[in-house]
């Protein structure tokens, strides 16, 4: 967890977001979860002044860990937005895509035939008989 709260301290450093530009406030959470969150304010609203993005985080039932939360959901908001396609999760979205891009015919074609091409090999090699 400290290793993964690092990584974030250096990123918003790297973005020049600072504390005094973000504006908090704590919210009366709703959805599922009873009285419990409909009573208590764990729910988390950031605001970054400059760039106008909110982001409301009510992950968990903790005031505390909603507002970690929130403050990461943030900085890479605001990242995705200075970066655009050189963000890390804009990089992480486009591998998974790629990924699961249907191949090409003349991909598919080559493949088909480094197959054939490795059955052949496989094949031709004939077992030594030791009579």
């Amino acid at each position: 967890m400290e290793n993964l709260s690092e990584v974030f301290v250096a990123k918003a450093e790297e973005l020049k977001i600072k504390a005094e530009d973000i504006t908090e406030s704590y919210v009366v959470g709703s959805g599922k979860g009873g009285q419990k969150v409909n009573k208590t304010s764990s729910c988390v609203v950031l605001k970054h002044l400059p760039t106008g993005t909110i982001v409301k985080c009510q992950k968990h039932r903790e005031q505390s860990r909603n507002r970690v939360s929130a403050y990461k959901i943030l900085i890479l908001k605001i990242e995705e937005q200075i970066k655009g396609k050189d963000s890390d999760r804009a990089k992480r979205i486009f591998k998974i895509r790629k990924q699961k891009q249907r191949r090409s015919r003349k991909a598919k074609e080559k493949m088909l035939r480094d197959k054939a091409h490795r059955g052949k090999l496989k094949k031709s090699r004939s077992d030594v008989g030791f009579e």
